[in-house]
This record gives C-alpha cells, structure tokens and sequence, in this order.
C-alpha cells in the first residue's frame, strides 16, 4: 500500500452525474499528511529496533532478533540474491549484433564517387552494407547452463538455511553462557556472604575465647576469595553478554542486556522428537546444499560438452551500391571450425569438480550422519547428569553444609569441616548450573543435528 492509497476518496454512483475530481490542491494537503504520519511511524519502527534488547530477552525472542539482523546470514541472503541474479542471467539470449560498413570511397579527386543518379550522398557509388547477425546457441548449451544456474540457486538456498540453523544453535550456546556466568557469579556472590556472616559471627566466637582468631582469619580469607571469584564470573557475564548482542546484530557493544529466561526454566524443556535420523540427514541443508553442487557440477559438465559443438552466427544483410546495384539483400551464416581445440580441457577440468563434489556430498552426509550421533548421545549423558544433581547431588550437598554450618557455631565441628562442606556445596551447585547449561545446549545440538526449527515457527 502506498501514500496515495490512504487518501480519501469521493463515492460516486455511476447513473448519476460525472465522476467529480478531486482539487489538486486537497490531494496535495492529504498526501503531505499521509506521508508525515508514515515518516512518524517509521521512525517509531526504527526506535523499536534499536531499544530490542532494552526488555528482558527470551531466548526465542534472540533467535528471532538474530534471524533479522545477524550480519553473517545478512550475507547468506546476499549469496541467495546474486544465485537468482544468475539464474537470470543463464535465462537470457544472447543479444543481435547490428553492424555498419561504408567501402569504395574515392580518395583519388581524377576519379570521383558521383553516378549517373547524381553527386548526393546516396546517389554515389559508395558501397553501403548494414548487417544483422544472431548468434544461435545449439547443442544445449543455454539448457545446461540453466541447469546449472537453478542448480546454484538451490545450493545458495540450502547454505542460507544451514547458516541460520547454526546461528539458531550459536545463539543459544551464547545465551546460555551469559546465564551461566549470571548464575556462577550469584552463587558465588551468595556464598562469599554467607561465609562474611560467618565470619561476623567468628568474631563474636573470638571475643568469648570459643575459637581462635585464627579461625575468624581463614573464614574471612575464604570470603574474600569466593567474593573475588564472583566479581570474575560477573566480568565473564558481561563479556557474555557483549558476544549476545554481537550475534544479534548490534552495531556496538551491549552489556546491558536482561534475560526472561533462567537455566532451570529452560533446562526443563523437553527433548526433540525421536525421528529418523537418516531421514533428518537426507533433510539437512548442508547435505542438500552438497548435493545441489553435484547437480551443478553434472550440468557444468554438459555445458562443456556442448562447447564442441559450434554456433552458427546468421546474418541479414542489407547491400546499396549505386549505379548497378543501388539496392541489394543477403544472408550469411558464420561459425568457428572446431580443428584444433575440441575443449577437452575445460571437459576434464568439469569431471575433476563433479568429483570434488560427489567426495563434499558424501563427506557431508557422513558429518551429518555423525554429527547426529554424537548430539544425541550428549543430550542422553546430560539429561542423566542433570536428573542426578538437581534431584539427589543438590539436595544432600545443601543439607550437609546447613548441618555442618550449625554444628560449628555450635562448637561441634571444626574450622576445616564448615569450608570443606561450604567449598563442596559450592562446588556441587556450580555443576548442577553447568547440568543445566549442558542440557539446554544438548538439546538446541540435537534440534540442529536433526533440523528442527524450535525458534521460527514459519520457517520453512
């Protein structure tokens, strides 16, 4: 829809009067207004664009954002366009040749160019001939050449849907790093003040003669330490963050973002469908996108062929040469004789890359084939390992360390069981979060293994 689609319009009946026209001047008022609001609008739309990742970002909402403005399938598509460009071109013919030739000019003033018809330009005795050849392709060649052309734009196609099937899973493992370092860092953060408030306690301890100052010491140690290790996860985060939004598609780097997502929400999602692996990788695009560059490696060797055969050039030709022949046509036909160069290097260069292709179509689909063995047992292992520590390993480790925190503030365990049981807990709990990460990750390496689009539903 248009500007001028949005103007108002008169109603007419046709049995009444004639059609009554609208002033240039009131068209003119409405058109300026109509493109003031869109102007607003899109700089609205533009505004949305750049405050995206002002919101709390899902990970199904950053694929989608990747999707639109990543730069590498920005590119992709950019291959997709040039391919149909070319397949434009291999549709077309080639265009005619119209040649003009001016002969027998006297240069010699004893003998002049005028005839009996007289001394005008075109009553002298110059001879005139304008041509028009055609080349004519035959034996296949603009077949072959389509061929190949559709061949191309298939492959192009095929790796832009690959490039976006990797950036879903590249996005995913970026998004779940930055939860991960957010998760490191709080409970790093969390035990750092649970061992400061030990510590406060240590020093009440110090005062009343139950532990030594020592003691009080090495908690504050152990704080300090597990307070640094949090500002590190914290920086990695940001870092995380910065590659996030590099993936997105921002122009400058962005450490701000907020996610609406947790590790444990997303480490609940279900696993992808069982399928058929040989059927997903048959349906994977970097193996169609293989098999597409055998097809055009096959049409690229027909057009090889064809080349032996040569193409004639037809002419028409118009012919005045005054006083005996002022008006005269004739036709000619022109090809080169294939004596010395049948093209059979350029034939054997055309085998030698359906061969390169055939070995990428097959070396494609045994990655694929492994590729989706390997995904499939990673999200196995992790499921099992992520099952074993959020329900049995995090339990028992937070347990032990509240009974072995009790204990000491009340003389009934030492200084070494309260940091071995509160440097155990934070162990666990930092693995339990990498469970989540691993299977979050598994399973977007699994979805892309078999070619499931879990984040663009229209996809195709």
């Amino acid at each position: 829809m248009t500007a001028l689609d949005l103007l108002p319009t008169v109603a007419w009946n046709p049995g009444e009067s004639p059609r009554p026209k609208a002033r240039p001047g009131t068209r003119r008022m409405w058109t300026r207004i109509v493109l003031a609001v869109l102007a607003v609008l899109g700089s609205w739309t533009a505004l949305a664009q750049d405050s995206a990742l002002a919101a709390p970002l899902s990970l199904s909402e950053a694929r989608k954002l990747a999707f639109l403005r990543n730069w590498d399938l920005l590119a992709a598509r950019s291959d997709v366009d040039l391919a149909v460009a070319q397949g434009i071109v291999a549709r077309q013919f080639p265009n005619p040749v119209l040649s003009l030739a001016e002969s027998k000019i006297s240069v010699d003033r004893a003998h002049g160019s005028s005839t009996p018809s007289g001394n005008g330009y075109f009553n002298r005795s110059y001879d005139t001939v304008a041509a028009v050849s055609q080349l004519i392709e035959i034996g296949g060649k603009r077949t072959a050449r389509r061929d190949s052309a559709r061949a191309g734009e298939a492959a192009a196609r095929e790796r832009f849907n690959d490039a976006r099937r990797l950036l879903e899973l590249g996005v995913t493992r970026a998004y779940v790093d930055a939860l991960q370092t957010d998760e490191s860092a709080r409970i790093l953060a969390n035990s750092a003040a649970a061992l400061f408030q030990e510590a406060s306690l240590a020093r009440l301890r110090v005062r009343a003669g139950d532990i030594s100052t020592n003691d009080g010491t090495q908690i504050e140690i152990a704080a300090e330490r597990l307070q640094l290790d949090a500002a590190r996860a914290a920086s990695d985060s940001t870092n995380a963050r910065i590659r996030l939004a590099t993936l997105l598609g921002e122009k400058t780097p962005v450490a701000s973002l907020a996610f609406a997502d947790s590790l444990e929400s997303l480490g609940r999602s279900g696993a992808p469908s069982p399928g058929l692996d040989a059927a997903a990788v048959a349906a994977r695009p970097d193996v169609r996108a293989a098999e597409a560059g055998v097809r055009q490696a096959e049409a690229g060797i027909r057009l090889e062929k064809a080349q032996r055969v040569p193409d004639p050039t037809v002419a028409v030709l118009y012919d005045h040469e005054p006083p005996d022949q002022p008006n005269t046509v004739g036709l000619g036909v022109s090809f080169p004789l294939p004596l010395w160069n049948r093209n059979r290097g350029s034939i054997e260069a055309a085998k030698v890359l359906k061969t390169q292709a055939e070995t990428e179509a097959s070396r494609a689909r045994a990655a694929a084939a492994a590729d989706t063995a390997i995904a499939r047992r990673d999200f196995e292992a992790a499921s099992v390992r992520r099952g074993a520590y959020r329900d049995t390993i995090l339990p028992k480790s937070s347990a032990v360390r509240e009974t072995v925190t009790f204990a000491y503030r009340n003389g009934g365990a030492s200084l070494l069981d309260l940091l071995s049981a509160q440097r155990g807990d934070n162990e666990v709990r930092l693995a339990a979060a990498q469970a989540d990460a691993d299977i979050i990750v598994a399973r977007a390496a699994l979805a892309a293994a078999l070619n499931e689009h879990t984040a663009d539903p229209s996809r195709p």
